[in-house]
């Protein structure tokens, strides 16, 4: 290959799969990766056999996936299953999980199948917005232009993909343990709840839970609902999508 076709291939964007069983989810991903400069979203599947087909096709048309943002809970098979395929391909994909499954087995598994960072749901662009960069560290760290890498090289990239500070990645004013918290509150009501109700479930003020539950809004994890009671104001319930 040559020096200029080197180049400009450093220089296109990092070509994603998503992968999630939820349509509304899968386009929310969708959504927030064409909110983080240089990723852009080439295919979206709904199942493990759907993303390896994507995947092969992918290849077959030598324009194969640089990264896989996938479900671990997926309908026909697991999504560490479906991790391990992937990174039998050539070339094969980067795997970021993103997942609900917070059990350490899991996790253990997870990651001795070669996914590179684990993102829990739910979380706010912010995080999203962060793994992908921390990615894209990762990816320009090791792209030197050789065939073998220094161990610098391996060490600089190895440690972008870590978070220092979990706070870093949240915007300011929004504790993690409180927006998981107001998160499992509305994920526990099939047919929503309002700020009062998610305030008393998580013990916090009124307040605090309408400016959680606007961030989850803005966020594309719920839907805001607007109810017209017999008297007073406009009621909005909040359901998670």
């Amino acid at each position: 290959m040559s020096g200029d076709s080197d180049t400009a291939d450093d220089d296109r964007d990092v070509k994603v799969l998503v992968v999630d069983d939820e349509p509304l989810i899968a386009e929310a991903h969708s959504s927030y990766v064409g909110r983080v400069p240089g990723f852009t979203v080439g295919a979206v599947a709904h199942s493990g056999a759907g993303a390896l087909r994507a995947a092969t096709t992918a290849i077959a048309d030598d324009a194969p996936f640089d990264l896989v943002l996938l479900d671990i809970g997926l309908p026909d098979a697991s999504g560490i299953d479906v991790a391990a395929a992937l990174g039998g391909l050539r070339p094969g994909p980067d795997v970021i999980a993103i997942t609900s499954e917070r059990d350490l087995a899991v996790v253990r598994r997870a990651v001795a199948h070669g996914i590179v960072l684990y993102l829990l749901k739910p979380f706010t662009f912010a995080a999203f917005r962060d793994k992908l960069e921390r990615y894209g560290e990762f990816r320009t760290a090791l792209r030197n232009g050789e065939s073998a890498v220094s161990q610098r090289d391996i060490d600089r990239a190895m440690a972008s993909l870590r978070t220092a500070d979990e706070r870093a990645a949240t915007p300011k004013g929004i504790a993690p343990q409180t927006l998981t918290e107001i998160s499992n509150s509305v994920r526990a009501a099939p047919d929503g709840l309002g700020a009062s109700d998610a305030a008393a479930a998580v013990g916090v003020s009124r307040v605090t839970a309408w400016r959680y539950l606007e961030r989850l809004a803005d966020d594309g994890l719920v839907d805001r609902h607007t109810e017209y009671g017999r008297a007073g104001r406009p009621q909005v319930r909040y359901r998670w999508r």
